[in-house]
């Protein structure tokens, strides 16, 4: 399993080995040993798959304030996506920073978003199918995000407001200069 880190802290790229023959190939795709091991000493209690129809579809910035904050594994199954995660630790050294990163299924690449930072993405193509692990159960009161075109967060999204197919309930999101410090980053690194 091969392990990529990225300027941003505790953000993980995570590319499972694939054995190929004549029949085609083999992989171990989720290991929690080598996961606990390697990227970050977390169960994940739930997995989740989403299904966005179409192309230039966002789902985002979400994020669950504490005590369920979730981290999430991300992969791509079919289509691709512009992945988004942006850092609201307050004290990191990466903070309000974000990381846009084009996920797809024949990278075989999964991203590790861990507790404190925003999650989004935009469809790259119709019918793109995404499928992420978490670790903590969703709990609607403490479900939250911030607005996925926030200026602040200065995102260069594959879409913008008018063409952009988004929920309502993401359209309401206030933007991260409204939201409380949820996160400090000392306290999660200990």
């Amino acid at each position: 399993m091969e392990i990529r880190d990225f300027e941003i802290p505790d953000v993980k790229l995570i590319i499972p080995k694939r054995f190929g023959d004549s029949r085609g190939y083999f992989s171990e795709s989720w290991s929690d040993r080598t996961f606990r091991d390697k990227v970050a000493n977390m169960p994940f209690v739930q997995d989740n798959q989403s299904v966005s129809a179409k192309k230039g579809t966002i789902r985002g910035l979400h994020f669950q304030r504490p005590p369920f904050a979730q981290g999430k594994l991300v992969r791509v199954v079919r289509g691709s996506i512009l992945d988004i995660v942006v850092d609201i630790r307050v004290g990191s050294p990466a903070y309000k920073k974000h990381l846009a990163l084009q996920l797809v299924p024949s990278q075989w690449a999964q991203l590790w978003i861990p507790p404190g930072f925003l999650h989004g993405f935009c469809t790259l193509e119709d019918d793109t199918e995404v499928f992420y692990k978490v670790t903590d159960y969703y709990s609607p009161e403490h479900d939250a995000g911030v607005a996925w075109n926030d200026p602040e967060l200065d995102i260069m999204w594959p879409v913008n407001a008018k063409s952009a197919t988004i929920s309502i309930k993401d359209q309401q999101h206030p933007s991260l200069r409204q939201l409380p410090g949820y996160f400090n980053y000392k306290k999660l690194a200990k």
